[in-house]
């Protein structure tokens, strides 16, 4: 999230011009696409797009619900699963700890929310990752619930949205991590068999190994304009193959030029594109 610039006068009453009041901290934003000052109640009420250079903030997993369900649709299912530690794994810290810092900091117990929702009167199962929880890294909870939820798709005949913002997998859970990318691609599969619906929305970013599974599994796959999209990053990339990468490599207009991806869809017409989807689909 873009933070105020320091020591401006907007939030340093010491700084502020004569005759200007300073105002609280946080009423203004720096955009980090066209670096552009922002009042941050239009960004909000602009669904958190620059309305200078249409630059798409990364939002939570919370907003993103409220952002994409029809008002007060949303129910919620199993959401008191949460992480253990079944390696006692520790780094710079515990991972228990950092598992209670992320809890404390969003508010979830991990880093996806599943359940059922509508768009546009149109009933869906949603699934919507949170880049908040450690990077939105898939470990056995998040593989769980995401599978669960395909199977409840399954089980009621009812399409999948899934929004990806992820840096991959969750490494402190080594092997029980990579798991999970073999659970959800098969769990998609029998999905698909019964011809089930599977709607993916990449988001910035969606990398490592939830690219490598679930999210490019879609029937139809979806990105937010300069989504950055990839397995490995550009710097690895270029030291394994020993070459440079072209003009915006990983992002979402690349890769849909590419043909990795099916549309590039501005944040403020989602809604409308999934219900368009799910209509033409006869779901």
């Amino acid at each position: 999230m873009a933070q105020v610039p320091s020591r401006s006068w907007t939030d340093t009453p010491e700084l502020a011009p004569k005759g200007k009041k300073a105002v609280p901290e946080g009423v203004w934003i720096r955009c980090p696409g066209c670096t552009a000052i922002l009042f941050r109640k239009q960004v909000e009420n602009n669904l958190w797009v620059c309305p200078e250079c249409q630059h798409h903030f990364r939002v939570s997993g919370e907003r993103r619900l409220q952002q994409l369900a029809d008002p007060e649709s949303f129910e919620p299912f199993n959401e008191q699963m949460a992480p253990v530690d079944p390696l006692r794994f520790v780094d710079l810290k515990p991972y228990t700890k950092r598992i209670l810092d992320a809890q404390k900091r969003t508010g979830q117990n991990d880093g996806v929310q599943t359940g059922t929702a509508f768009i546009k009167g149109r009933k869906i199962i949603l699934a919507c990752m949170d880049f908040d929880f450690l990077g939105g890294s898939m470990g056995s909870v998040v593989g769980e619930k995401i599978t669960q939820a395909i199977l409840v798709a399954a089980e009621r005949d009812l399409p999948v949205v899934i929004v990806s913002s992820s840096g991959g997998a969750r490494m402190m859970e080594s092997v029980f991590s990579l798991m999970q990318m073999a659970k959800t691609a098969a769990a998609l599969a029998r999905f698909d068999e019964q011809g089930g619906l599977f709607i993916s929305v990449l988001t910035d970013p969606t990398t490592g190994g939830v690219t490598a599974s679930f999210a490019m599994l879609g029937d139809v796959i979806l990105a937010e304009p300069r989504a950055l999209i990839g397995f490995a990053g550009p710097r690895v990339i270029e030291q394994t193959i020993r070459e440079s990468l072209p003009e915006g490599f990983q992002r979402a207009e690349f890769l849909l030029d590419c043909g990795f991806i099916d549309r590039v869809v501005p944040r403020s017409e989602l809604r409308s594109e999934i219900s368009r989807i799910i209509d033409y689909a006869g779901k």
